[in-house]
């Protein structure tokens, strides 16, 4: 008789509060299918989330295990000192990453897996780890490849080789012709690929990072996406003819609500409920460009500007390092001033608490995916800016195949005053967001359809509980 005992997952958020998200709210939705959850955060983000959240430095998911869900915490070292200045040396940090991390890694794995009860059976690890599925195999474990940005973008990456041997990537003159060639993808100009994709140099830091993540990940066993299947089923039907990928999102809190009993973010939040609830409906711009990219001064300068000539009210998120570490105070002077009572300005905030108020309009965005989705489900029109990495192919999903937004500059190169207050006066007429936003609706009905019952999301997820527990040798029920 084979007693029925839970799948024990080890889950490894990757230390960006973009991916942290998701991985929490992975971890919540798995647990409470009767997964036993460790949720692994390195001891820079648990340091900063401390910091954060007014000095708490314990169990973030303490809360949430009062409710009954078994998700336990632990951190590990990502090779670095908790307070060496990971934003102001991104190529140290992404060498330590790739060379130093996987050590601490191999050694908490070791630990648990021998001591562990329930038995530890599975490694879910951020896709751009560059270790997942070596250290699975290592201890005999299953693994499963978390993907927290679209299918597509997921697939431009996985297809490198094709993108390198058709001289559209890492050349000395990449190739400006349009790419017909991904399996899965229709015809995608190369403006439209990641950042990364993008460059003739293929030998910095993230760059090594990144091919090395995708060598990995092709011996993991799954691979889970915070992805739609009804908004990319042609990508996704392409990438399961090499493994079981699934798309498991939009992977939201219960209720798409701050889930704030679980700490993710990495800076104090400001409330703007009592200056929002002052405001007319829809009237005002929100805009914030995560947690991770950085703008240069001049462009800052650009849009304070445009904000500055146009009538809009808004609220801005400027992350103390939106800049640089080094420079606290990036706006122009007098700016602040200038437009207090119509503008408000925070280093952060509860992003879906500000998407939910009915004074917001618009969303100014850098095109992160979280962001995108969230704008989605609340149908919020986007204005998009995106700066680094996944957000130019994000930015071609909402303009150009979703049409639930519009950029910010017309070029996608060079920010000028005017351009921001041409796009901003017309992304915020009424004429044309209500236009962006019946079309939202339309998109909003996927994600609705894929959280319901029998949805996507739901059914993804069983087949994935189910093909971890045949391949983990976990029994589903008692058996005679």
């Amino acid at each position: 008789m084979a007693k029925k005992e839970n799948p024990h997952a080890i889950l490894f958020a990757y230390p960006l509060q973009g991916h942290v998200i998701p991985a929490v709210n992975l971890a919540i939705s798995l647990a409470s299918r009767g997964f036993t959850i460790t949720f692994v955060n390195t001891k820079s983000i648990h340091h900063q989330t401390t910091k954060a959240n007014n000095g708490d430095g314990g169990d973030i998911f303490e809360a949430v295990r009062g409710s009954g869900l078994d998700i336990r915490y632990a951190t590990v070292s990502d090779g670095l000192p908790v307070e060496f200045d990971r934003s102001l040396n991104d190529d140290q940090f992404t060498a330590a990453l790739v060379h130093v991390m996987s050590a601490h890694v191999d050694e908490l794995v070791a630990k648990m897996v021998k001591c562990s009860a329930p038995a530890v059976s599975c490694l879910i690890v951020d896709t751009f780890y560059v270790w997942g599925s070596a250290i699975a195999k290592k201890h005999g474990l299953v693994c499963a490849s978390f993907w927290t940005e679209p299918a597509l973008v997921y697939t431009l990456y996985y297809h490198m080789d094709l993108l390198i041997n058709n001289g559209h990537f890492a050349s000395h003159d990449n190739r400006k012709d349009p790419i017909d060639y991904i399996p899965g993808v229709k015809t995608i100009e190369p403006k439209d690929l990641t950042s990364y994709l993008q460059d003739d140099d293929a030998t910095t830091w993230l760059h090594q990072l990144i091919f090395a993540a995708f060598n990995d990940v092709r011996g993991a066993d799954f691979v889970l996406c915070n992805t739609v299947q009804e908004l990319e089923p042609q990508v996704i039907e392409a990438l399961q003819s090499y493994k079981p990928f699934y798309a498991i999102g939009p992977i939201f809190p219960r209720g798409f609500t701050n889930n704030a009993t679980v700490a993710t973010s990495l800076w104090s939040e400001s409330d703007c409920t009592q200056w929002l609830n002052s405001k007319p409906h829809g009237s005002v711009l929100y805009a914030s460009f995560g947690s991770y990219a950085h703008i240069t001064k001049r462009a800052l300068w650009e849009i304070a500007n445009g904000l500055l000539l146009c009538n809009v009210s808004f609220v801005w998120v400027l992350r103390p390092d939106i800049v640089s570490s080094n420079d606290v105070d990036p706006l122009p002077v007098g700016f602040e001033e200038a437009v207090r009572g119509r503008g408000m300005i925070i280093h952060w905030c509860s992003q879906t608490q500000v998407l939910t108020h009915p004074a917001i309009g618009g969303f100014l965005t850098h095109c992160g995916w979280n962001s995108i989705l969230e704008s989605i489900w609340c149908e919020v029109p986007l204005l998009c800016f995106p700066l680094l990495t996944d957000q130019f192919t994000n930015r071609k999903l909402v303009v150009d195949d979703w049409k639930i937004g519009i950029n910010l500059i017309d070029n996608q190169m060079v920010v000028t005053k005017e351009e921001v207050l041409k796009n901003v006066n017309r992304f915020m007429d009424e004429k044309i967001r209500n236009q962006l936003k019946a079309t939202m609706g339309g998109i909003k009905k996927n994600l609705e359809y894929a959280l319901g019952p029998g949805g996507s999301c739901e059914k993804n997820m069983e087949c994935f509980v189910k093909e971890l527990n045949a391949k983990a040798n976990i029994p589903s029920a008692s058996t005679d």
